[in-house]
């Protein structure tokens, strides 16, 4: 069970970083940002007690009362939604982690709406939802730019779709739409299977795609800024119960002979 900000603040955790973000895995895993980072931008902070054995450990903090399709770490989202106004929260329910079979790349067909029956792929998840969108189906046109001189530029926008009510995932043996369960293979293997046929449905190589890279295998390093993974399992520093001139002078193969005299601190 995830706990809020301000749970966790009357617990006594003073940094808001260490705080989990509360979003859902798949929901993160595109912007392949650290939860520290995300943490920290969609935590707003109304109040913090100073720093100090005197002060109670208190900390007043923002929930995200709104979850759409505007990412909650960026400034847009902000904009539309200001903190510290509250608005009702839709009730959603709750599919654990484990059990989410819907990734980006997954081929689906729509059950409603305008585009019932028409198959298409999964191009964004936003897991706190429910929610899907489905590249070029069940859209609607948004005019952008608008104004007395200009008429404004018209753009297509995918309106998000329930994955327990208006999308199943599609057989690939038949091309038609399943039920569709976790199950394990004998080699101990968690994969989808499809309820109608006993077909698997593999994972979709987009799935692991971020906005950094289309696959990890590819991902090439940076050698400016990405450490190689061999230099961050070398051990380079081992700590000492020394000071710096202490580690000088055993460099230098100096000895200290003289005691000093003992010290009191009140």
């Amino acid at each position: 069970m995830r706990l809020t900000c301000f749970n966790l603040a009357r617990r006594g955790f003073r940094d808001p970083a260490v705080i989990h973000s509360g979003l859902g895995k798949y929901t993160t895993d595109y912007s392949n940002l650290p939860e520290r980072y995300i943490t920290r931008k969609i935590t707003k902070i109304k109040y913090k007690a100073p720093e100090g054995p005197e002060f109670i450990p208190k900390m007043k903090a923002w929930k995200i009362q709104h979850h759409g399709l505007e990412r909650p770490w960026s400034s847009s989202y902000w904009a539309e939604h200001p903190p510290f106004q509250y608005k009702d929260t839709a009730i959603v329910e709750p599919i654990l982690e484990r059990d989410w079979m819907w990734f980006r790349g997954d081929r689906v067909e729509i059950l409603t709406g305008p585009d019932k029956g028409k198959q298409g792929y999964i191009n964004m998840v936003v897991q706190e939802r429910n929610w899907v969108t489905v590249e070029g189906l069940n859209t609607k046109y948004v005019t952008m730019g608008e104004s007395q001189d200009f008429p404004g530029m018209m753009i297509k926008q995918e309106k998000p779709l329930l994955v327990t009510r208006d999308i199943k995932l599609v057989d690939p043996t038949d091309e038609k739409p399943a039920e569709v369960e976790w199950m394990y293979t004998e080699a101990s293997e968690r994969v989808r299977v499809s309820a109608r046929s006993g077909s698997i449905i593999p994972m979709p190589g987009k799935a692991e795609e971020t906005i950094d890279y289309k696959s990890k295998s590819g991902y090439v390093l940076n050698k400016s800024k990405d450490t190689a993974p061999a230099a961050v399992e070398e051990i380079t520093y081992e700590p000492k119960l020394g000071t710096f001139e202490m580690d000088i002078m055993e460099s230098l193969g100096i000895q200290e002979n003289r005691i000093p005299k003992k010290s009191y601190w009140y």
